[in-house]
């Protein structure tokens, strides 16, 4: 089981996200005391509401993860999601590519929907269309990372005979696809490496539009499906899952350890290869004894 830093979320307008500490000293920070890989998530234009309400700031997560990999050497760079329908795919892909060669092959493109009307609406997408535009960035990205010409007319833009250079280092980048529904489970058999459940239980299915992932038995019995579903594809690599633990006490990561031990235990059972953790910090000096405390007590994290 390896494990990934998700840099701290500021919920609200107090404070700045950036409280947590400097990107470049955190990730620094996380990689040397054994995490596998770094996340962020992005809103470009979350509603007042839902912020004022508990949502969180957000960055750009390709130009922070960027810095990121300036200050790391072998940490994953993960987007934990980009929402593929807010872009062009062709943007979408040069981004990722471009990331992915300046890093010497790190990044991994965790993908979702979308879930807030709002902000597709002030971005000028259809809320209606996500599923498939969605669809439409799966066909898209590896054709487009692969640098050979193609050609392909989506709802919104047709193009032809066109060719991306240069190619990323990875062929493909891996794509995680987030959500708990059929269907993101059937696209994670079919077209992606990774699948990532959301794991926050039924008010977050709610607000995320997804069903909730159910217990543990549960999330073991989907992993198995979605890779038999892969298998009966043709597929003959690893779908790694990702799963977000927030197991009560885990921002102390030193109490109690050996209760998140055996959840972290049960859950590698399931099938998960991939744990994401927070520390909801505000105060660099927090975040970093945070990073330090989990590296030292879980030693399959303090690699």
């Amino acid at each position: 089981m390896r494990f990934i830093f998700h840099y701290p979320e500021t919920a609200g307008y107090e404070g700045s996200l950036l409280d947590a500490g400097p990107l470049p000293e955190v990730a620094a920070a996380a990689e040397r005391h054994g995490f596998d890989g770094f996340s962020l998530s992005e809103h470009p234009a979350p509603g007042a509401k839902w912020l004022a309400s508990g949502g969180h700031q957000t960055l750009d997560p390709f130009i922070a993860l960027a810095f990121v990999a300036a200050a790391t050497e072998r940490l994953r760079l993960i987007t934990y999601l980009t929402v593929a329908p807010y872009r062009n795919p062709m943007l979408l892909a040069k981004t990722a590519a471009s990331l992915d060669i300046l890093s010497g092959g790190r990044m991994t493109v965790g993908l979702g929907t979308g879930y807030q009307k709002s902000e597709f609406h002030a971005l000028g997408v259809d809320f209606d269309e996500r599923n498939v535009l969605f669809d439409e960035a799966l066909d898209v990205l590896p054709q487009h990372w692969s640098g050979e010409p193609f050609s392909y007319t989506g709802t919104h833009f047709s193009a032809r005979d066109v060719v991306a250079r240069p190619r990323p280092i990875q062929q493909p980048i891996p794509l995680w696809i987030g959500g708990n529904s059929a269907l993101s489970r059937r696209r994670v058999a079919q077209r992606a490496q990774g699948w990532i459940p959301m794991s926050g239980g039924a008010e977050l299915s709610t607000t995320a539009r997804t069903p909730s992932l159910g217990p543990v038995p549960e999330l073991a019995r989907k992993i198995t499906e979605i890779r038999d579903q892969a298998q009966a594809a043709g597929r003959t690599e690893h779908i790694d899952v990702v799963y977000s633990y927030s197991g009560e006490g885990i921002t102390k990561p030193t109490v109690d350890a050996q209760r998140h031990t055996d959840a972290l235990a049960e859950l590698a059972e399931a099938g998960v290869d991939w744990i994401v953790i927070s520390s909801r910090t505000r105060e660099q000096a927090e975040t970093m004894d945070f990073i330090e405390g989990f590296g030292t007590t879980y030693p399959t994290a303090a690699r």
